[in-house]
């Protein structure tokens, strides 16, 4: 696989861009791209252009940390620092509901492969907030439990901050990452905590599942460090180092041949899963990479893949691959 930019969006937004994510495509329309600002803003953008696909959708008080779409295409939600989580229907832009939370209890969010379920980072209260998506009421709170043996630098003990949530593809499993570096693992249907991934030290802010096997966990870090976790035997099967500062998000390939990585260094990295390297580094950005998202397969006319990232610098980046 091999990276070759497409386009660049300047001041797509009016602040930081912080988020992204790809709402996939419908029998109606093909894929469009979802990003979320510090401007308080979402926005959708079409797939190859990069041009926008409606106006600027607001409701928001604060800086958009989080963004994500229904498996359906139709719907998709948005979180932001004012702690409110907001979803929305896609075509319309009508809101369907408002989710409160706590102060500081609002980050990263991911809908469960199926669509039934939200997952919610719960920042502050140590936890993953569950969502039922028919109703919309909050179904359950995954609470991370204190590890046995506490680091000196966990003054609190048991205190995790949550930044992050991923699903496994069966629906089975939900990971998350704390801002420790410690990654929780749970069995969803059962409600349960199953262990800790250790290997990281510093907050882990973005978790993706390979697509092809549930098993698989990678992790990005502000340690510079990518990690590729057998996430059900507990072990660290590889350690990919190559950017120079903070990791601050990774993406999986459909195929599940390579991810992606966007950091605080202002690079976009594509690593080969098979080699377990980093073999091309994209320099499109000029501040740090918050966000880095593969479009999902399907849809009409897809000839090629699309990666997209986004930046503090107000930018969207698309590349091909192939």
């Amino acid at each position: 696989m091999k990276l070759a930019g497409l386009k660049t969006a300047e001041n797509a937004h009016d602040e930081s861009i912080w988020a992204s994510a790809w709402v996939p495509a419908t029998d109606n329309r093909p894929a469009l791209l979802l990003t979320g600002s510090l401007d308080e803003t979402v926005r959708l953008w079409r797939t190859d252009e990069l041009s926008p696909a409606a106006p600027p959708l607001g409701g928001h008080a604060l800086g958009v940390v989080s963004v994500a779409a229904h498996p359906s295409g139709v719907v998709a939600a948005s979180a932001s620092l004012d702690s409110f989580i907001r979803v929305f229907d896609v075509e319309s832009n009508s809101s369907i509901a408002t989710l409160e939370a706590p102060p500081s209890e609002v980050w990263n969010m991911q809908f469960e492969p199926k669509g039934t379920i939200l997952a919610v980072a719960g920042g502050s209260s140590a936890s993953v907030k569950l969502w039922d998506t028919s109703s919309w009421q909050l179904v359950d709170s995954l609470a991370i439990p204190r590890q046995e043996s506490s680091r000196p630098t966990d003054r609190t003990g048991g205190g995790k901050f949550v930044l992050s949530v991923a699903w496994s593809p069966d629906g089975k499993r939900l990971a998350c990452g704390s801002m420790d570096g410690t990654i929780s693992v749970f069995d969803v249907h059962r409600g349960k905590f199953l262990h800790h991934l250790d290997g990281h030290f510093m907050p882990v802010r973005s978790l993706v599942y390979s697509p092809l096997d549930s098993r698989v966990l990678f992790s990005a870090c502000d340690d510079t460090h990518v990690h590729m976790y057998d996430a059900e035997g507990k072990n660290l099967v590889a350690s990919m180092s190559g950017h120079a500062s903070w990791v601050l998000s990774v993406d999986a390939s459909p195929d599940g041949a390579a991810i992606a990585t966007g950091s605080s260094d202002r690079t976009v990295r594509l690593w080969d899963l098979t080699m377990r390297a980093s073999v091309q580094t994209m320099t499109s950005h000029s501040d740090q990479v918050w966000s880095v998202a593969f479009r999902p397969p399907g849809g009409t006319g897809v000839r090629a893949g699309r990666l997209a990232s986004v930046s503090d610098d107000k930018s969207i980046s698309l590349y091909d691959y192939s």
